[in-house]
């Protein structure tokens, strides 16, 4: 099925017929999709795709996702017996034939949600830790920023600073008082609430004497305002800029000077980075013992679930720009059925 609806004319609603199931293939059946900010970036008509970090989603094609769960319908492999549920690279359709290599077992973690899977312990989980570990290599005595604190990533990433790294203050920024309060419950020392008419006033008050490490989630005006208070010799994680993502004139930096003056170092990074060297799988594990260990939450707060129709989909996707619900938003096309 390739791409789906009629959201502002960018998305259309197609069948097609499933092909014939060869040996290495799985027939599966999407029950929940992940929606992140980047697709955006894939479907940018303006971003050259040389400039990207993966293949643009062309016209026509179906619109990818970083992440599905899905279950197998048909599989010749004994591995990936009926029923199964699976994590598989997707796109925005309800099912699917995909090569059987493409789907990794779900690990059942202590009666949690599958879901789970999608959001601390999936693709969101593991670019908060790889951001505060490998990118800006966060420690005990840092007083940490974390902009977009009440979102997937940032979610995480505040508990990682707060319970794993025990870095000496965390700080968050959230875009009402209730998310502030939540973030606040994972365990950061402060989340002010940028939309607050005093929000520069607070963000100054609250970094007196300037912080060693901002994670950046949001870019745009927060990120212009930060670089001015990352001390001397501080890091700077960029991990997105969803700001700008569908601004006419994005709003553009005007403190660089910041950047100069303060020797700042500013690392750009993807969740794919971790990939090829192995510790993308490795941090999922770390992720999973902070769990059991009582330092990660994987409360159901951290995730915001929106059953929807299926042609209701970019619907769905478009909450993550109003900035609508807490950590992982996540789309429920159907539940598991276990009596196959």
């Amino acid at each position: 099925m390739p791409v789906l609806s009629g959201l502002n004319a960018t998305f259309r609603l197609d069948t097609k017929t499933l092909p014939q199931l060869e040996d290495d293939q799985v027939l599966i059946k999407v029950l929940y999709l992940s929606n992140d900010p980047a697709q955006r970036i894939w479907i940018d008509p303006q971003i050259e795709p040389d400039r990207l970090y993966t293949e643009p989603v062309e016209v026509g094609d179906t619109m990818r996702v970083y992440g599905a769960i899905a279950q197998i319908l048909k599989s010749p492999s004994q591995d990936l017996l009926v029923g199964t549920l699976v994590s598989c690279t997707a796109g925005w359709y309800e099912y699917a034939v995909i090569p059987a290599k493409d789907c990794a077992l779900l690990k059942s973690i202590d009666g949690l949600s599958p879901t789970h899977h999608m959001g601390v312990f999936g693709t969101p989980g593991v670019t908060a830790y790889y951001g505060m570990t490998d990118i800006v290599d966060a420690k005990p005595s840092d007083t940490v920023v974390i902009s977009g604190a009440a979102g997937a990533v940032g979610s995480v990433a505040v508990q990682l600073a707060k319970n794993v790294l025990k870095c000496k203050k965390v700080i968050g920024i959230a875009g009402t008082d209730s998310k502030c309060r939540w973030v606040e419950s994972l365990g950061a020392d402060l989340c002010l609430n940028y939309k607050s008419t005093t929000f520069k006033e607070d963000l100054i008050k609250a970094t007196h004497g300037f912080v060693e490490v901002y994670f950046d989630n949001t870019g745009g005006e927060i990120l212009d305002l930060m670089l001015t208070r990352v001390k001397r010799d501080g890091r700077v994680a960029a991990c997105g800029a969803i700001a700008d993502y569908n601004a006419t004139m994005p709003s553009g930096i005007k403190t660089w000077y910041h950047v100069i003056a303060m020797r700042l170092r500013i690392c750009g990074f993807v969740v794919t980075d971790a990939i090829p060297s192995g510790r993308y799988s490795k941090i999922t594990d770390e992720l999973i013992r902070g769990f059991k260990e009582g330092k990660i939450r994987a409360a159901e707060h951290g995730q915001t679930i929106i059953s929807a129709n299926f042609e209701d989909i970019p619907k769905t996707w478009m909450m993550l720009f109003r900035g609508t619900g807490t950590g992982k938003l996540i789309t429920e096309l159907a539940k598991p059925d276990f009596t196959q």
